[in-house]
């Protein structure tokens, strides 16, 4: 017979164990090809107790990404601590991880994963990720070195944000764009942040 009472720490447990599931299987083949039901039965438990913990897939989604960012920051401090890497290649290795990130085990939203999220989302709710989303980009900028203004970590959000999206959406999403060259315009939008970067700190360092 299935459990029919489970204790607030099994149920913290267990939903841990959910977040934590579908983070892996969101990096690994894209969040819209991952179901609730692959969430679900890879932790063991019944679709009707999976959403006692979340009323949608969205707000699943929104708290895997939230898991995953201090595991992203980490990434971006190894790289900077590595004295095997030069600055330049530190940035540019992280960037290019994050452009690849099925590759990598980090999950990244396409064009469409991000206006199914925010169409559904509460406005409290987009609050928070804005605000964490801010933190955790001000915090990849003073990895690197750079003082994280407000208006610099704008930037740079977009920046690799952008490069993110059309690495993600070539040919499906932009379909003007050509397939073929899709790597390389990747490595030549990364060059250019990586030089953004670099003048931003250069220009802290003469401050």
């Amino acid at each position: 017979m299935p459990k029919v009472g489970y204790s607030a720490q099994e149920r913290e447990h267990i939903r841990e164990s959910l977040v934590a599931t579908a983070l892996e299987l969101m990096a690994r083949q894209g969040i819209q090809h991952t179901t609730v039901e692959q969430i679900y039965q890879a932790v063991g438990i019944s679709r009707t107790f999976f959403y006692t913990f979340f009323s949608t897939k969205e707000d699943l989604i929104v708290e895997t990404l939230y898991l995953q960012q201090p595991r992203v920051l980490s990434y971006a401090r190894s790289l900077m601590a590595d004295p095997a890497l030069s600055w330049r290649e530190g940035v540019r290795r992280f960037l290019h991880s994050c452009c690849y990130g099925e590759q990598n085990g980090i999950a990244v939203l396409t064009i469409e994963e991000q206006q199914m999220i925010f169409r559904r989302l509460p406005p409290e709710s987009r609050r928070v990720f804005r605000e964490k989303q801010a933190k955790l980009f001000g915090g990849i900028l003073e990895c690197f070195g750079v003082r994280a203004h407000r208006e610099r970590i704008s930037l740079f959000t977009n920046l690799s944000l952008t490069v993110m999206i059309v690495r993600r959406g070539i040919p499906g999403s932009l379909p003007l764009l050509v397939p073929e060259a899709v790597d390389q315009t990747i490595a030549v939008q990364i060059e250019g942040i990586v030089d953004c970067l670099e003048r931003l700190r250069e220009q802290d360092e003469r401050e």
